[in-house]
């Protein structure tokens, strides 16, 4: 099957118009129509080759909602007309101990959206920028939130997961100190879920002008980190920081704001490495760094039925397909609120001439 998509052909190029091939639907699959996609903060480090090993013709895209248009004989969860979502996770060897405790996440064999090792044509996975997908029913995720909202629900995919699951790891709830440091595309999803779990809720930026916005995502206080007084404020007050900035910086400064057994959590993933820590912020408190990603499908599902009970979606920019290599050039400027998503509807023609669609 022949479907429209936009992706690049190097990484020293801009994204475009094309064309890629899924697989028929088979026995335990979902064929979904894409209906919105996401743009994540990663897919620019892939696309780009500033992670190794881009494939290409990469085709991105990680948070995705659409419609079931098809589905295999064997599936018995969902049925064409139904709204679902894809993440992160596209396949996973379904029998270690990652795959038996539900953290498919954490599989040496998991298959990522995109990028990833496949049987399907071109010998690796291609992601939401396209019409179509077809889906092992496992990695397929259901949605019950208003139909109006799917747009904003794509986010939930992948900025949602990704900090709803160290918020849960970590016990976040009623009488727990917790901070926010970065409010992009992940730091306001991870403002609004633990303000929803009950949290005292602290959000850390380096812009005083994004003090009332942080406020009314949820947080209770709001830091300058760049301000030492603010930040000396708080010294070891904090049961867990997570930490979603995408771009190498001093640790310690956060390090320094916990507890005992406090933790400092990673989601960002900078394309080089943070300056190594002090040791002695560590050992003087028993506190910890740690690193968290994405989470497990069924993980996944908890996280989107929990923000459809509490009617939380991600604040988005709706673009057009042909305006991605814009938007790209503006997530870098951090020119949005929060997440860029994709309109799939603009990929519904059927050919292409000379890089453009008729």
């Amino acid at each position: 099957m022949k479907v429209n998509a936009y992706g690049a052909y190097s990484g020293d190029r801009f994204l475009e118009p094309l064309q890629i091939t899924r697989r028929d639907t088979g026995p335990d699959d979902v064929q979904i129509s894409i209906d919105y996609c996401g743009v994540c903060h990663s897919d620019i480090h892939q696309v780009r080759a500033e992670w190794e090993g881009t494939q290409f013709p990469c085709v991105p895209g990680h948070e995705i909602v659409g419609r079931v248009s098809g589905v295999g004989t064997n599936v018995t969860k969902y049925q064409v007309g139904d709204l679902v979502g894809v993440g992160c996770i596209v396949d996973s060897c379904q029998h270690c101990d990652e795959c038996d405790s539900d953290l498919e996440n954490y599989c040496d064999n998991m298959v990522g959206t995109y990028n990833f090792p496949t049987q399907d044509e071109p010998g690796w996975t291609q992601g939401g920028y396209s019409q179509k997908i077809v889906v092992h029913e496992r990695y397929v995720l259901r949605i019950s939130h208003p139909e109006a909202q799917l747009p904003a629900v794509a986010p939930l995919l992948c900025a949602g997961i990704t900090t709803y699951s160290p918020l849960r790891h970590w016990n976040v709830g009623p009488g727990k100190k917790v901070g926010i440091v970065g409010i992009g595309g992940l730091g306001h999803m991870g403002v609004k879920l633990a303000h929803a779990m009950g949290a005292h809720v602290v959000a850390f930026s380096t812009s005083e002008s994004k003090r009332n916005t942080a406020k009314v995502l949820g947080a209770d206080e709001v830091v300058v980190s760049t301000n030492a007084d603010q930040m000396a404020a708080h010294a070891k007050t904090f049961d867990l920081i997570i930490n979603t900035v995408a771009a190498p910086h001093n640790l310690d400064a956060y390090l320094t704001l916990l507890k005992r057994d406090g933790t400092l959590t990673l989601v960002g993933a900078p394309a080089t490495p943070h300056p190594s820590p002090e040791v002695f912020n560590l050992i003087f408190k028993r506190r910890s760094i740690t690193g968290s990603m994405i989470g497990g499908i069924k993980e996944t599902q908890e996280m989107l039925d929990f923000c459809a009970e509490h009617d939380i979606v991600s604040d988005i920019e709706l673009i057009r397909a042909d305006e991605i290599n814009t938007a790209y050039e503006r997530l870098l400027k951090s020119d949005v609120k929060y997440r860029f998503v994709i309109d799939n509807s603009t990929l519904s023609a059927t050919s292409l001439i000379q890089g453009k669609y008729l």
